[in-house]
């Protein structure tokens, strides 16, 4: 690939690949009942040619990881359109060349449109046209009319994750200038050293479960809501597996739920590790079916598309299964693939995480006040007290 251009490469594949995918290429509209539709305008999508006098060693020295240092100034940030609903471009794509020959192939995606696994299926289609495929090898599926809403509409759970939010959000209050940023590297073995803390019902459970429960009561009581205050933890389930019929190959469509944990800051707070554990679980393994789905379009219809209740909130998304490191657009697979940083709004307390493998475990971003991060950081060295210590990266 010496002396080819790589935003020439990729910008030359997203085209062709949007002939195939050319939803993508439309515009966000909204009709009656603020129901969502995409008109097929055939428009493109938004595409950023940039170059960074750095290298690829200057985000991360031994390894890569979240957050990366300065990432924020060399990246676009989705266009908001000034509100007009009639002109909303449904991706970004920035591709920034890097002193070292390097560059980062970057992409914000429309999460109306496609869902991680549904967007990673439409970068793997470029990856393939981009190394000189004339096709992508899984041909994309439209079909959204699957996963519709019973008729009549019929919700069949009582889905919390929309309920009114009757509270601005408690605890630490921060500006953005007083944030910090840590990822925090559970290994295997660390993992299951703190399975070991957990009641024998609970040893089954997910490394996922176990390391989201940890970090949801350990943040909770860095920020220190009010004991009385509701506290959320809502993740962010694939349901793919559960929908019978099944889903034809190649459908890119939102196969997602948001379910919900909920319960009192001084709940969370006083009680161990297997509390917050087991509140995860259970949310996860109700959502764990397609009529979770179909109610959640049956509710949209009938309350006309209400917002998710993200006050007090830790939304998590584990992103390990995705594959994104395997990108490979001509010049070999990536040396990282996934998210850039984690997300904390202070003024409603919402902290938002993704979770990337690294090495033999998983790493988790966080975003927090610098005096809360110090309580965090505290508090999961007295969780850990005697199983080997979460580390700080």
């Amino acid at each position: 690939m010496k002396g080819r251009d790589p935003v020439m490469i990729i910008r030359e594949a997203i085209a062709k690949a949007l002939v195939f995918y050319y939803p993508l290429a439309g515009r966000l509209r909204e009709h009656t009942g603020r129901k969502l539709v995409v008109e097929c305008t055939g428009q493109g999508v938004l595409f950023a040619e940039a170059d960074a006098d750095a290298t690829l060693q200057h985000f991360g020295e031994d390894a890569l990881y979240p957050p990366f240092p300065n990432l924020d100034d060399i990246s676009l940030d989705m266009p908001d359109n000034l509100g007009i609903w009639g002109d909303i471009p449904l991706m970004l794509i920035q591709v920034t060349r890097l002193k070292c020959g390097g560059f980062i192939f970057s992409n914000c995606f429309s999460h109306t449109m496609c869902d991680a696994i549904g967007a990673f299926q439409f970068l793997s289609a470029v990856s393939e046209l981009a190394r000189g495929s004339a096709f992508p090898s899984i041909r994309p599926v439209w079909e959204r009319h699957l996963l519709t809403a019973h008729q009549p509409p019929r919700v069949s759970f009582t889905h919390r994750e929309y309920d009114v939010a009757t509270s601005l959000g408690g605890g630490t209050h921060a500006t953005l200038d007083q944030m910090v940023e840590r990822s925090f590297y559970f290994s295997s073995a660390k993992i299951s050293a703190l399975r070991r803390s957990l009641p024998p019902h609970l040893k089954r459970c997910s490394k996922f479960e176990i390391v989201a429960g940890c970090m949801w009561r350990g943040q909770t009581i860095a920020l220190s809501p009010k004991p009385d205050e509701e506290i959320r933890f809502s993740m962010v389930v694939d349901n793919r597996k559960h929908i019978n019929p099944p889903l034809p190959m190649g459908y890119y469509g939102n196969v997602i739920a948001f379910p919900v944990a909920i319960t009192t800051a001084g709940e969370l707070s006083k009680n161990t590790l297997h509390y917050a554990v087991e509140l995860v679980m259970k949310a996860k393994r109700e959502a764990a079916s397609g009529e979770y789905l179909r109610s959640v379009a049956s509710l949209m219809v009938m309350r006309d598309r209400p917002t998710l209740t993200a006050v007090n909130t830790y939304v998590v998304s584990n992103l390990m299964h995705i594959g994104l490191k395997q990108m490979d657009v001509g010049w070999g697979m990536a040396a990282y693939g996934g998210v850039s940083k984690g997300i904390y709004w202070p003024t409603v307390n919402i902290q938002v995480a993704w979770y990337s493998d690294f090495k033999d475990g998983f790493v988790v971003p966080v975003c927090l006040p610098l005096e809360s991060m110090k309580v965090f950081e505290k508090h999961l060295q007295v969780m850990t007290t005697t199983v080997p210590t979460a580390s700080s990266l």
